[in-house]
């Protein structure tokens, strides 16, 4: 079984820019985005219909093609987290964690003891359907799996020193929109400058505490604002974006043209 590349390059402090993939649902685009040069794919199934099935036939693909996947399920919980580690998921990206307690949660399901409580299952796509003994599979296991959460709210970053120091979370990002929304900016002139404000105050607290920092954009200047401010994961648009600005694009040049 491959190392996941995902976890080893954060480990590391390396740049790794993948996107969002919120549409296209064939496991084949994972085939396309490594050959594009991108370093993951990131699938949203908090705000896009992926179904678990879906998810788990591009899991198997992604490990065959040793391209990571990274999956944001619709909620941290235990069910959420628990079906999509034994689907073969390796990168977990959890919405919506607002305290210390929520984060030691979540933590504690995405590890097997004495790391966490993860639920036991013997073996499957997340063996590769070969059966281990117990302490190879729980260790490999845990050494394998990276957690990012996000921190969403005011909430959250009221208590962000605490969330930044719980062990078993291995990348902290922001939620810009939620975050945005629930600061009462979203829309004005200062959601900029506030949202920038709380990406500095992210970074500082992961590096206090040893956490990779996790950011998105949609530009090339984005994403170096983004590499400035300490982000090594950095997820760069979606499919659905790309796919809309290079057609809408060369189309307002055709119908530009003599």
């Amino acid at each position: 079984m491959y190392e996941n590349a995902y976890r080893a390059r954060a480990e590391r402090g390396e740049v790794q820019i993948g996107t969002w993939l919120t549409m296209i649902r064939t496991p084949a685009v994972l085939t396309l985005l490594r050959a594009a040069g991108l370093d993951f794919a990131r699938i949203d199934m908090e705000h896009s219909p992926f179904s678990m099935e879906t998810v788990a036939d591009m899991a198997a693909l992604a490990r065959a093609l040793n391209f990571p996947l990274v999956v944001r399920p619709p909620d941290g919980n235990r069910e959420w987290i628990t079906r999509l580690l034994d689907a073969g998921v390796w990168n977990l990206h959890l919405p919506q964690v607002d305290t210390p307690e929520q984060a030691a949660a979540v933590a504690a399901c995405c590890r097997y003891a004495p790391l966490g409580e993860r639920g036991m299952y013997g073996f499957g796509p997340h063996t590769e359907y070969r059966t281990l003994s117990p302490d190879e599979h729980m260790a490999s296991a845990n050494a394998r799996v990276h957690v990012t959460i996000m921190l969403e709210t005011k909430r959250a970053f009221d208590r962000l020193d605490e969330i930044a120091s719980v062990p078993g979370i291995d990348a902290l990002t922001i939620g810009p929109t939620d975050l945005a929304q629930n600061l009462g900016v979203l829309g004005t002139p200062s959601q900029r400058s506030v949202l920038d404000e709380h990406r500095g105050r992210l970074g500082e607290a992961a590096r206090k505490h040893g956490k990779a920092v996790a950011m998105l954009t949609d530009s090339v200047e984005g994403v170096r604002q983004m590499i400035a401010l300490g982000a090594s994961i950095i997820n760069y648009s979606s499919d659905a974006a790309v796919l809309r600005s290079a057609y809408a694009s060369t189309m307002a040049e055709i119908k530009r043209a003599p």
